[in-house]
């Protein structure tokens, strides 16, 4: 996803956070690397730039970034904690294989998910949201 680097510090101020370099680097580095990266990946991507940005420094923004909705976490089936930058409502589609992460965007589905958990009854249980990960291998001979 492009995004200009006053729409990463307005991203940043409208989630009430201040605005620093290092925080900066690792919202741009999700949106520039796609395909929802590792916190390594978001590291090696701007370590070149920041060389003396610690590893720990950039989970703490991480977490900071998941816990204002800048960014949401995406788990892959390796326990792999994976990034994502695209907050619109959406599923993944995860290949075993390779381990590629691809939005899919269905409203079609997402109100046929509402209507049928609306329809049972989960004992007092409040469903927050609803995200599929889709799995299975990328047809290669399709591409």
């Amino acid at each position: 996803m492009k995004i200009s680097s006053e729409q990463i510090n307005q991203k940043l101020r409208d989630a009430g956070l201040k605005v620093t370099p290092q925080r900066h680097a690792v919202l741009e580095a999700v949106y520039t690397l796609g395909n929802h990266p590792t916190a390594d990946m978001v590291f090696d991507h701007i370590s070149k730039k920041y060389p003396g940005i610690a590893t720990g420094t950039v989970y703490k923004i991480l977490d900071v970034m998941v816990k204002n909705k800048l960014v949401q976490r995406v788990k892959t089936d390796k326990d792999a904690m994976r990034y994502d930058g695209v907050m619109l409502r959406h599923h993944h589609i995860y290949c075993t294989e390779t381990e590629r992460i691809m939005d899919y965007f269905d409203e079609e589905l997402d109100q046929m998910l509402k209507a049928y958990f609306h329809k049972k009854d989960l004992h007092n249980f409040k469903i927050e949201d609803i995200i599929l990960q889709i799995k299975g291998n990328f047809n290669e001979d399709n591409k």
